[in-house]
């Protein structure tokens, strides 16, 4: 599976206020940007904190992109992925509208009713791992489904989880000409983060565009 990590932070490196409040960061320009990346993956993830807090829908806005994936005998959207671990995604989450094929990656600890109210929703519940979800278990099972292209939008645990189990290949940021500032504002990488300087991710940096008022920095991981 090829994983593409995209974020918008600001030049503190902060994805949103330390309410977890969304913030315009970027404008219509890397909405764009962003699109044109959704129309081309087979699934686009995010935790299960970007759900309670965003309740996004993660589809493809532009119509004609969304039929040129029909032209290649693709669904006009691609599936939605909730990293999961303990099913709190609430069943009528906009992830689980019918305007596309929902997966929910959830752990063994996950209670069994919240599972079936998941299933009972249209989600296709995927249980792997004990306590928090086996990524790599679980991005084996998604390419089985057909999802070979991934796109992660957030939030910051999640993409460090990715980044601590060696998952990711291709890491967008858009920089955006603002400030947020807070110690418990989320970053591109929460979680416990690295602690020895030989297990940082070493990433390779590809391109740098301008747009908006802002900067797109490409690495490869």
């Amino acid at each position: 599976m090829h994983v593409h990590v995209n974020a918008a932070e600001s030049v503190d490196g902060k994805l949103s206020t330390r309410e977890r409040e969304q913030v315009p960061i970027s404008g219509p320009a890397d909405f764009d940007r962003m699109d044109e990346l959704r129309a081309g993956v087979d699934g686009v993830l995010v935790g299960v904190g970007t759900v309670l807090a965003d309740d996004p829908r993660l589809t493809v806005k532009d119509a004609d992109r969304r039929a040129r994936r029909e032209r290649h005998g693709k669904p006009a959207n691609p599936a939605r992925v909730v990293a999961d671990s303990r099913a709190r995604t609430p069943p009528d989450a906009e992830v689980l509208d019918n305007a596309a094929a929902t997966y929910v990656l959830v752990s063994e600890d996950a209670d069994d009713a919240d599972v079936a109210a998941l299933s009972a929703s249209g989600a296709t519940v995927i249980t792997a791992g004990s306590g928090r979800v086996d990524l790599t278990a679980a991005f084996d099972r998604l390419e089985a489904h057909g999802v070979e292209r991934l796109l992660v939008e957030g939030g910051g645990e999640l993409i460090f989880s990715l980044f601590e189990a060696d998952l990711v290949d291709r890491l967008t940021v858009y920089v955006g000409s603002v400030v947020i500032g807070g110690r418990d504002a989320p970053t591109l990488a929460d979680g416990e983060g690295f602690t020895d300087p030989d297990s940082f991710p070493e990433l390779s940096l590809t391109e740098v565009e301008r747009l908006d008022d802002g900067v797109v920095l490409a690495y490869d991981a």
